[in-house]
């Protein structure tokens, strides 16, 4: 396994991880942190997930279909995590290395996408 990909695996749980930290930190009393915070927990935790399942795709069809699920996840999770920050339910301060992380995680996934479509089509 390269190192790169197997970087990107462990990146992929660090972030999920930071997000359920993330998760477990807002106001339990505040119902829009909450219906936002599991929205952000649902997506971010996916993302490694789609990105796990892409190695083991039986084609270049279904690797470039899981890694863009990937990418989709994180896209979400960017969505909901600046609408935790927009909401006020959470500041920018206490978000930006989230917040930095996934659009970090976006444009490498984005990549990837971009790469393998351009190497296998579909």
């Amino acid at each position: 396994m390269s190192e790169k990909i197997y970087d990107l695996k462990l990146r992929t749980k660090a972030f999920a991880l930071s997000v359920i930290e993330m998760y477990a930190a807002l106001p339990e009393r505040n119902a829009v942190a909450q219906v936002l915070g599991k929205q952000v927990l649902r997506s971010a935790t996916s993302v490694g997930a789609n990105y796990r399942e892409a190695f083991r795709a039986r084609s270049k069809a279904e690797f470039i279909s899981k890694i863009g699920d990937s990418l989709n996840e994180i896209e979400e999770t960017d969505y909901w995590l600046e609408l935790l920050v927009d909401s006020r339910c959470v500041t920018n301060s206490q978000m930006a290395p989230v917040l930095g992380e996934a659009k970090e995680l976006v444009a490498i996934l984005a990549s990837i996408s971009k790469t393998a479509k351009w190497n296998g089509g579909k």
